[in-house]
């Protein structure tokens, strides 16, 4: 599966799932030339680069982490020996703030003549130990073909969005936003549901599966305040989605919820293909929102546990 690059050098490619809090980051993607922004591929590329970063970020602990201290940037460089700089490229583009239990990439290592490619173990152990960030961790890694696309082969792609009731006295109606969200279910132009003013061309999507459940609580909330607190789950399962699709389907269907739309309302709103409909304009805050798997035909089904990254509330 390897395939050469620099004569002699033998280049191999990996599937690499990885999960974060996103509450940090400005969004998944890294961020270049910026440095008072970054993405979580500036911590991922940094353990393949010898370029430290040369500012802090304050992390989910309210601590200060010194990113070129964290890294150790020129060691990790020297561990993993690619001869290119190493390049994530991302099956699923999480925005600000969004979370992801896990999501998805690509990467290629190419190591100098005569040196045997890394196993999917070694990799996934070196990017762990030099990638110091606590708000970051490698799930595992998978050899694929030269040719395997971390985007383009997703077949299946699932976002959850957690939801506390009962802070206020508003309480939501489920078996009314249950209702509203079979509306949403199947193939549909989506464009109302999208960001105005994206590029996108076609809108067309196929939403697999929503549901709207009962859900944990939340580790942060003491038991005696739980008493009076009421946690909810939305899933949406699609191949792929619109730009901040489901912020919006979300917020659409917490204001039936509310009251404040009819479940028939929903469909009247997808029909119109509005993007900017006084309903479908609101986005769910980013911190209630998590990538909750992506899936190939040959690779995904991981079933991680958060590393000690809990689902953020909202009332």
């Amino acid at each position: 599966m390897g395939s050469c690059g620099t004569v002699g050098s033998v280049r191999a490619r990996y599937l690499v799932f990885f999960q974060y809090l996103g509450t940090d980051f400005n969004g998944v993607a890294a961020v270049r030339g910026n440095h008072r922004a970054v993405g979580v591929l500036n911590f991922l590329e940094a353990v393949g680069s010898s370029n430290p970063y040369p500012y802090s970020l304050y992390c989910s602990t309210g601590l200060a982490i010194a990113v070129a201290a964290c890294l150790f940037p020129q060691e990790a460089a020297k561990r993993l020996n690619s001869v290119e700089p190493v390049r994530f490229t991302i099956s699923s583009r999480t925005d600000a703030g969004v979370h992801a239990l896990s999501n998805a990439a690509h990467l290629d290592i190419q190591r100098r003549p005569g040196q045997p490619s890394f196993s999917p173990e070694v990799v996934t152990k070196a990017l762990n130990t030099h990638l110091k960030h606590p708000a970051i961790r490698v799930l595992k890694a998978f050899r694929v073909p030269n040719d395997f696309h971390a985007r383009h082969a997703a077949t299946s792609r699932t976002y959850l969005y957690r939801l506390a009731t009962g802070c206020t006295r508003e309480y939501l109606d489920m078996a009314a936003m249950q209702e509203a969200a079979q509306h949403l279910l199947g193939t549909h132009d989506f464009s109302a549901f999208q960001s105005a003013g994206s590029p996108v061309t076609n809108a067309v999507r196929t939403l697999r599966r929503v549901s709207v459940s009962p859900g944990p609580a939340s580790p942060f909330v003491l038991p005696e305040e739980s008493r009076t607190l009421q946690f909810w789950t939305l899933e949406f399962e699609s191949q792929s989605f619109l730009y901040r699709q489901v912020r919006r389907m979300t917020a659409v269907l917490v204001a039936v919820g509310l009251g404040t739309l009819t479940p028939t309302q929903v469909k009247v709103i997808l029909e119109s293909q509005d993007p900017l409909g006084k309903y479908q304009a609101r986005v769910a805050p980013a911190h209630g929102l998590f990538l909750k798997s992506v899936l190939y035909n040959n690779f995904g089904v991981l079933h991680p546990e958060p590393c000690g990254v809990h689902s953020m509330e909202t009332s």
